[in-house]
């Protein structure tokens, strides 16, 4: 794969309101593939923000790594299915699969739904799930109407458990204490 140089950051081609797609096919801005990628951006930028926060190490190196994946995702979702680009693979959610059930082991189970909350970390990382559970939502919308790769769902879905159970980690790590919902009020 030819990787293309980026020379310039604007480039006046959208300044109508479409945009390309890999390949070079013109679509709107407004597209629902345009707007699952971009909010692909969003998840990703949270992410960013999560690891400005100093969080554990562990979970840092591991937001790293989903990083990368997410702008794989990106760039899968903005590529239509004949062209070649890095595709989210089974390896990736399986990734996240081994992390979820490491991450497990040094958790008690939960009994009972709990508030989305904790310290500054474990509250962002509640966060990000719920972005990742907007990008979910936005992808399968798109899958319904386009073809793109089954692993990018997958991949979301896996990827807002792990973002659970890393808020809870983070919490715990740091000796925040989970605050359970109280549905008698």
């Amino acid at each position: 794969m030819v990787k293309k140089r980026i020379t310039k950051v604007y480039t006046k081609t959208g300044d109508q309101g479409l945009t390309s797609l890999v390949g070079g096919s013109r679509v709107s801005k407004a597209s629902l593939r345009v707007d699952s990628y971009g909010d692909v951006d969003e998840l990703n930028a949270v992410l960013g923000i999560i690891l400005s926060q100093g969080v554990d190490d562990e979970i840092n190196s591991l937001l790293i790594a989903i990083q990368n994946d997410l702008f794989i995702m990106g760039a899968d979702l903005a590529s239509p299915p004949d062209i070649e680009v890095p595709r989210i693979s089974k390896e990736s959610f399986e990734n996240l699969e081994v992390a979820i059930d490491k991450f497990l082991e040094e958790l008690e189970p939960l009994k009972e739904f709990i508030l989305p909350s904790g310290n500054t970390g474990g509250s962002y990382l509640h966060f990000a799930r719920t972005v990742s559970r907007r990008v979910e939502r936005k992808v399968v919308k798109l899958m319904e109407e386009e073809e793109i790769g089954q692993n990018v769902l997958i991949y979301l879905n896996r990827l807002s458990d792990l973002l659970f159970v890393m808020a809870r980690v983070e919490n715990q790590r740091g000796n925040f204490k989970e605050t359970f919902v109280d549905f008698k009020k």
